[in-house]
């Protein structure tokens, strides 16, 4: 545990306004609190004394306890009503207690007489397994709970706001995983797909058929989804700490990111409460203040659409840090093809509260035009799998009573004294002629929804007022959105395209270039000049957009459309992205070592599931991500030559399993390996395949029954390993082969060199592999051992291309064969059936090659 700096601040004082007053403009300074044991509830009244906003602005509720609990979403339908999802089972105690338990719920919210307050309440969808996804669609809404990717349609069929009717919209599947590696953030984009954290595809709405789906990039995004004016959905990564990611282009055309899109000092945080209660321990808090000093738990972003707030926060990007207690607002700059973020408020946050149970882990822009927070009010933010026993956030949650703060919720709105708050919509009681009006709406929520219900009615004899806006419309946004939704009624016409890309607006010309993909993949191709010519466009966006839909829809041309956009557009947004494009074929990465086919798929499973979760933390390269602000520091330990990850199978498995805590090779980390038993053997075996044989690993794959073996031997193990106990626990590389005695039928000279520890000497036969070719080791004792690894990646071709294994207590006896099998690859790993005693190793050639057979280092593994 951390040494707490004592203070005499009390919550009470900061309440009575002893140490800030509501509302100043960024004036207030961290103070630490005391590890009393109780960290009090506030009413909302006094909750709302804690705020620092800048001068106009403010908070007010609009919904709060007793009638929502754990608040998690909000979401509003055509009328403006709000159904809110409630996880009424997350973290009600330190261990979780109760988590999994069907009690949670989706309630419905509607201010009847105008006040701005909710004043009429049901449980439209109750017993659910705590529900993260919800998205209203006409009088359907779609809702999705934990563990699960199946997304299913609630309707309220009688009026009485409380669901009668269930049908399944989007079958996909179980989903098994810790709760904070799920889905989360349904959004209906204006390209016409529903978009999803973690999961690497978009689903579209298919009318009298099950929705479509298509496959995108790995968007890295954790909790919270939105997307801007032009429909490009935004990410934000936790886990990681991150914060924004992938969000230089729309996710479907590739993972792009930039080495400057960051300010300097962006991820740096500026919390006002001074609890350590941080995932990543001491060197995540200033010991000064005890605050927080980076992204940690970045979630529930918005960039702000709406109109009845000042001009200078639309189009920007929001986003809360509820570990933090406080919401990053980002100016977000298009500067020469590259997006960049930086902190609207240097030094300082937007939204920050003295308040310790203040927790926002959503926001939207909501019909009135105004931003609504979802204030989770709770003393945890961090699930059970983080606060277990004898871990650091256990420390600090007993020392402040923490675990006491459940059952609460606020969803606050955030207002100007400039403007004044929207009317209500009443668009589910609209014709989509009237509908089409909205299209014009200065509030992108209207646009969105407006869009969204005409597609979903399907009434095609409005596409002449839609095709009149797209080409005649003063608003940008309306000739978009009218684009877009003659696209998804499926009444685009190739001529409205070609004008649209002629518009003086290079927004709407990209636009423009979008909607086409969908004449392409319906067999109309004659955009393809008009496209080929718009990759000497004078605006980057256009040319970026070309060259991206030229690559997605894989035209004959699409390489000579990207050399003739880099070598016409000399912007480093079209040089940067071009080359990625053209650097990527399209071809799925292959693994290091010989596969079979099953073992591919596996390998190209686990891929999928790296890029969208374990990437965060360990890296792209698996060399484990570099904070910014510590250029020696990793986030986690490297996957690249691990001994862990290279080794006998049975360590992988187990870390992965049950999770790795403390120091690794002697170096602490401030991310932390959690268990990942509940994603299943299956889920567990392809990562481990994947990463086993990338980032310059040659490894063998792990099967699922190799992983149920070891996770039925290991029993209900519930605490992570540390490498401690892991090594002493399992198979690894024996010590001492300095002692080792070796012997050769050829070669004998060069023995020395498969135990030297480096990879550019060999041991050799110095002549073609032959049935009876030997090699043995003699060990100092007799030791209990499980496999052997024989490293042959110096020189790639000599591995053996057969083999047997036997062993001998004395040198005279020997078993039968305690492994047999055939080299498939540089690194041949030998993994016997069952530990044996042994003092002999003999190793005996049983194929035959032209090539020689070498031994770069070699590895017995034992206890």
């Amino acid at each position: 545990m951390a040494t707490f700096k004592k203070s005499t601040l009390t919550l009470a004082a900061v309440c009575s306004g002893a140490v800030f007053q509501s509302h100043q403009s960024h004036a207030a300074e961290p103070k630490v609190m005391e590890p009393a044991g109780s960290i009090p509830m506030l009413s909302v009244e006094d909750s709302l004394g804690t705020f620092e906003l800048p001068p106009g602005y403010r908070l007010e509720p609009v919904l709060t306890e007793p009638q929502i609990s754990e608040p998690v979403v909000c979401a509003f339908d055509g009328n403006g009503r709000m159904y809110v999802a409630e996880m009424r089972t997350y973290m009600q105690d330190a261990d979780a207690t109760g988590e999994q338990k069907p009690l949670s719920r989706v309630s419905l919210h509607e201010d009847t007489d105008g006040d701005g307050r909710m004043d009429k309440h049901s449980v439209f969808a109750d017993g659910l397994l705590l529900p993260r996804l919800v998205l209203p669609l006409d009088d359907r809404v779609l809702i999705q709970e934990t563990n699960t990717l199946d997304i299913f349609s609630y309707r309220d069929t009688d009026g009485d706001g409380v669901a009668d009717e269930k049908e399944l919209f989007f079958k996909g599947g179980p989903r098994g995983g810790n709760m904070e590696h799920q889905p989360s953030g349904l959004i209906w984009s204006m390209d016409n797909w529903l978009y999803t954290t973690y999961s690497a595809f978009r689903i579209r709405y298919n009318p009298g058929g099950a929705p479509l789906k298509e496959p995108t990039a790995a968007n890295g995004g954790q909790w919270g989804l939105c997307q801007d004016n032009q429909g490009k959905p935004w990410f934000v990564n936790a886990g990681g700490e991150r914060g924004p990611i992938n969000f230089q282009q729309p996710i479907v055309y590739g993972g792009f990111n930039m080495n400057d899109q960051f300010e300097e000092g962006y991820k740096e945080v500026h919390p006002l409460v001074g609890i350590p209660d941080v995932q990543g321990g001491p060197k995540r808090f200033r010991p000064e203040t005890q605050t927080l000093n980076h992204f940690t738990a970045t979630c529930g972003q918005e960039i702000f659409r709406g109109d009845r707030l000042p001009e200078e926060l639309r189009g920007d990007l929001l986003f809360s840090e509820p570990v933090g207690r406080l919401i990053r607002r980002s100016k977000v700059t298009v500067d020469d093809g590259v997006t960049k973020l930086s902190n609207a408020h240097p030094g300082s946050e937007f939204i920050r509260s003295f308040d310790p149970n203040f927790r926002v882990v959503n926001m939207v822009t909501a019909p009135d035009g105004c931003l609504y927070l979802v204030d989770m009010y709770r003393g945890i933010i961090q699930q059970g799998n983080w606060t277990k026993k004898g871990s650091y956030l256990r420390g600090v949650i007993n020392e402040y009573g923490l675990d006491k703060n459940i059952g609460a919720g606020r969803i606050y709105r955030l207002v100007h004294e400039d403007f004044e708050r929207g009317p209500q919509p009443k668009m589910l009681d609209e014709s989509p002629a009237e509908l089409v009006a909205h299209l014009e709406h200065p509030n992108g929520w209207w646009r969105d929804t407006a869009q969204k219900l005409m597609i979903l009615r399907g009434d095609k004899s409005i596409a002449g007022a839609l095709e009149k806006q797209a080409l005649g419309s003063e608003s940008v946004f309306a000739r978009m959105h009218a684009l877009w939704t003659l696209e998804g009624l499926g009444v685009l016409k190739a001529e409205t395209v070609r004008k649209a890309m002629a518009d003086e607006d290079p927004r709407v010309r990209a636009t423009a270039v979008r909607t086409s993909e969908w004449l392409f993949k319906h067999g109309d191709d004659s955009l393809s000049s008009d496209l080929t010519k718009l990759a000497g466009d004078p605006d980057p966006q256009v040319v970026i957009q070309t060259m991206m839909t030229a690559k997605h829809l894989k035209l004959p041309e699409w390489k000579a459309t990207v050399t003739a956009a880099t070598t016409a557009n000399i912007s480093r947004g079209v040089q940067e992205i071009g080359r990625a494009l053209a650097g990527d074929g399209g071809a799925a990465q292959k693994p290091a070592s010989a596969l079979t086919k099953a073992e591919r798929a596996s390998y190209q499973r686990g891929m999928k599931i790296y890029q969208s979760l374990c990437f965060s933390c360990h890296g792209e390269d698996g060399y484990g991500t570099v904070l910014p602000e510590e250029k020696n520091q990793r986030l986690a330990p490297p996957l690249a030559a691990s001994p862990i990850v290279t080794g006998h199978p049975e360590l992988a498995v187990k870390v992965l399993l049950h999770g790795l805590s403390g120091p690794v090779d002697g170096k602490e980390y401030p991310g932390e390996m959690i268990g990942m038993a509940s994603n299943g053997d299956q889920w567990v075996a392809d990562v481990l395949t994947y990463v086993r044989n990338s980032f310059g690993n040659g490894s063998s794959a792990i099967s699922k029954s190799q992983v149920s073996g070891i996770s039925k031997s290991v029993g209900k193990r519930e605490e992570p390993w540390t490498e401690k106990e892991l090594f002493a626990h399992s198979p690894h590389a024996l010590d001492g082969c300095s002692e080792w005695k070796l012997s050769a039928s050829h070669g004998k000279d060069s023995l020395v060199h498969a135990v030297d520890g480096k990879l550019d000497t060999r041991f050799t036969t110095s002549q073609s592999m032959a049935p009876g070719m030997w090699l043995q080791v003699e060990l100092p004792e007799t030791e209990n051992i499980s496999g052997m690894m024989l490293d042959a990646a110096g020189s790639k071709g000599d591995y053996p291309r057969g083999y047997k294994v036997e062993v001998s207590t004395d040198g005279k006896q020997w078993s039968k064969p305690v492994a047999e099998g055939k080299g498939t690859g540089p690194r041949t790993e030998i993994v016997f059936g069952q530990e044996v005693p042994a003092r002999f190793v003999r190793v005996t050639q049983t194929g035959k090659n032209r090539l020689y057979w070498s031994v770069h280092q070699m590895e017995i593994w034992g206890r």
